[in-house]
């Protein structure tokens, strides 16, 4: 016999709106910690309900996703959801809709959803143009565009789209997806990660730390290095030291020949305060000595007294450990090596924000 609890999970799918309504606002309280098990049983059937009121009204809607997003701990959950083409469609839509009240839900979801890897098939998937949005029918570099020219709600006024960082730091870490950020884009003939590299000292930490851990993951593509360093592509290195500095001042021995976007610094500079934030900059930077010519170009671009100041300045273990990786590697006066391989000391793993699933509190 079912319990009052199973009971209420059953009035998810009921057809009076009102019925559903009272479901939710109760069901949302049940959705993290032991209990919210009752959303497994029977087969799924309140996961395929609250999937259908995603679409519902966006107050009822709004619960809903709350809901998905909590449950998104469940393997159960996720394999379901990464396998509903229609709700992945439905997903998109809402986020690319520029008046939708909950698209940051939405975008919360969708970067649980894609901690599988089964959703690489963003990568080649062409849906309808969103207009005002992007001109492009795929469906990530309509992503990107609500990104980019959503941050701080220009874009729709109740969505920042920071959450969108993540679902691309996830999907940087598989080749196809790593491909496309590397990959001058037919649409726009722009570079994607180029697109990113403006954010890396953005106001929101949650864009700052899956800007970062993309960066990073493209990083891992040495054949693209030189494109990534040369100014007049993707220019990254100031978009990752800029991050590390503070306001300390340099000698003139030191400014010589580093990049003129972080010359001239005001007095009030600050550094990054997320230490994970700072550690995957320096880890990509590492990354990016990994060829004579990176190094190279980092030795003139006097990135070892940035490294310095940084070192001396944040008392934190692994910021300090990853900082000593790169003076290794930048200091020696005779440098035969053409390639360097980095095995765990550079924390050799793609970066997907430590397989972390958000939560609705």
């Amino acid at each position: 016999m079912p319990t009052e609890l199973e009971e209420l999970i059953e009035f998810l799918g009921s057809p009076r709106p009102e019925i559903r309504q009272l479901a939710l606002e109760y069901a949302q309280g049940y959705s993290q910690g032991l209990q919210s098990d009752i959303f497994l049983h029977p087969d799924l059937k309140p996961i395929k309900d609250l999937k259908v009121i995603v679409n519902d009204i966006a107050p009822r809607a709004k619960i809903a996703l709350a809901i998905l997003i909590n449950l998104c701990d469940k393997a159960s959950v996720i394999s379901n959801l990464e396998a509903d083409d229609a709700f992945l469609e439905l997903l998109l839509s809402k986020i690319t809709d520029k008046s939708y009240p909950n698209a940051d839900l939405c975008a919360m979801l969708l970067a649980n959803m894609t901690k599988s890897d089964k959703l690489a098939r963003l990568i080649d998937l062409k849906r309808a143009v969103p207009e005002g949005v992007s001109t492009s029918e795929y469906a990530m570099d309509q992503l990107m565009d609500c990104f980019v020219k959503g941050a701080e709600k220009k874009l729709n006024p109740e969505a920042t789209y920071d959450y969108l960082s993540y679902v691309m730091a996830d999907l940087s870490r598989l080749p196809s997806g790593r491909q496309y950020f590397i990959t001058r884009r037919d649409y726009d003939d722009v570079i994607p990660v180029s697109k990113l590299v403006v954010f890396t000292e953005h106001k929101s930490n949650i864009r700052r730390k899956g800007v970062a851990s993309t960066i990073k993951n493209c990083c891992f593509d040495t054949a693209s290095h030189k494109t990534f360093l040369e100014e007049n592509e993707v220019n990254l290195l100031p978009y990752l030291l800029l991050p590390l500095m503070g306001p300390e001042e340099y000698d003139d021995d030191d400014t010589d020949g580093m990049p003129l976007e972080i010359q001239l610094l005001p007095p009030d500079k600050e550094r990054d305060t997320d230490m994970h934030i700072l550690v995957t900059h320096l880890e990509s930077l590492l990354l990016l000595t990994s060829t004579r010519a990176g190094r190279e170009f980092m030795r003139k671009s006097k990135v070892y007294p940035i490294i310095r100041e940084t070192h001396m300045n944040v008392e934190d273990d692994d910021v300090r450990d990853a900082c000593d990786r790169i003076v290794q590697v930048l200091m020696p006066e005779v440098d035969n090596a053409d390639d360097v391989h980095f095995g765990q000391e550079a924390h050799e793993e793609e970066d997907d924000n430590d397989d972390e699933i958000m939560e609705i509190l």
